[in-house]
């Protein structure tokens, strides 16, 4: 889940890391009065979760309360990479001396959390890691000793940091470690991170994406979700606790578990189709749960046959027949729709679906196959 540069600073502050002054408007007169309040010269920022908006025209400085209601009334009309702008953030105008880029992230092959500097920060970091390697410091972080101050003034250094903002640098980097570890994220970026003329280290943006599967224990950053992002499909499989990413495929796929999930889609591969999407039930599936996965699947006007590949070990065979009868009977699907059923009370699920006009198979690859015919025909 990614978090708005407001609700990321503003999250930042509360473990001491300085944040410009500022605040988030909905409207151009609230970006007039919030300007007036700073002083008038302020920084008008567009919150949308991509990147590149302030290519994209989404950030703008205006020297006067008067020109931060015009830029707020352009920049709130906008869309960025197709994601209407519905809130602009106010922020005091700093006289920028250096950026720096600063994050906190994980590394998976290394298994740990790894801390990334630049000297070379700012909005081209993408540039500077492709061109410049060598300019990004990275240090890995023991998940159990947790960050030390030694590791972040080796950073300091490896940056050329001046030694006079070593202190407050330590002090920002043991903070987004605080941010970091107490979010549950997997990325906690400051971009950049600047000295200002008059000698100040202030995080001048902020980033940061939650991990999904920690939400349950962080109930305060899940109601900070926009949903502008996502595929109405996918805020709806969300309600019910399913696993569902949309593909670009034609044929629906509903299984339980992750690894049978990829398993079944390379399959559907192997025999010349393309998934739909990905959808996992998971395991102790409810028959309301698999109703509400295949009302999901048949929202998609590209699905011309759906797969059903359920392996019946926690989740009972008979309770998915149940939920497909159900969404049947509610959605009236008019797909070709082919079911493997193997496990835990597979003969009375089967026994359910008997009449229900749907194409059985006994191997994943015979339903892989059954359904990639399926989809051309109905094609």
């Amino acid at each position: 889940m990614k978090l708005h540069e407001y609700q990321s600073k503003t999250i930042f502050s509360k473990y001491g890391i300085p944040i410009p002054k500022g605040r988030v408007a909905a409207t151009a007169d609230e970006a007039k009065q919030i300007a007036e309040e700073l002083g008038g010269r302020v920084v008008i920022k567009s919150q949308v979760l991509v990147g590149g908006r302030g290519k994209a025209g989404g950030v703008k400085l205006a020297k006067d309360s008067a020109e931060a209601e015009q830029l707020a009334t352009q920049i709130l009309g906008m869309e960025i990479k197709g994601l209407p702008v519905r809130k602009v953030l106010v922020d005091e105008a700093s006289a920028i001396d250096q950026e720096i880029y600063f994050a906190i992230t994980d590394d998976r092959a290394a298994k740990k959390p790894v801390m990334i500097a630049s000297a070379a920060g700012g909005i081209d970091i993408e540039e500077v890691a492709a061109k410049t390697p060598e300019k990004i410091i990275k240090v890995h972080i023991d998940p159990l000793l947790g960050l030390r101050e030694y590791q972040a003034r080796d950073v300091a250094v490896a940056i050329d940091l001046p030694r006079e903002y070593w202190k407050d640098f330590v002090k920002i980097a043991m903070g987004l470690w605080e941010v970091y570890k107490n979010s549950d994220a997997t990325l906690a970026e400051i971009n950049p991170l600047v000295i200002t003329k008059d000698k100040k280290m202030i995080a001048l943006d902020g980033k940061m994406m939650i991990d999904d599967n920690a939400l349950f224990r962080q109930p305060n950053l899940t109601e900070l979700r926009d949903t502008d992002e996502d595929a109405p499909s996918e805020i709806e499989a969300r309600k019910y606790g399913l696993s569902f990413i949309k593909l670009d495929g034609n044929i629906g796929c509903m299984v339980n578990g992750a690894g049978l999930a990829m398993t079944s889609m390379d399959v559907i591969k192997l025999f010349g189709g393309e998934p739909a999407n990905f959808l996992d039930v998971g395991g102790g599936a409810s028959s309301e749960k698999v109703a509400a996965a295949m009302r999901i699947i048949l929202t998609d006007p590209s699905v011309k046959a759906i797969l059903f590949n359920i392996f019946g070990g926690i989740t009972r065979c008979d309770e998915v027949a149940r939920g497909i009868l159900a969404a049947m009977e509610e959605v009236k699907p008019k797909v070709p729709m082919v079911v493997r059923l193997v496990g835990t009370n597979a003969e009375e699920g089967r026994r359910l679906l008997e009449n229900a006009n749907m194409i059985t198979a006994e191997t994943l690859a015979d339903a892989a196959k059954k359904s990639v015919e399926a989809a051309k025909k109905g094609s």
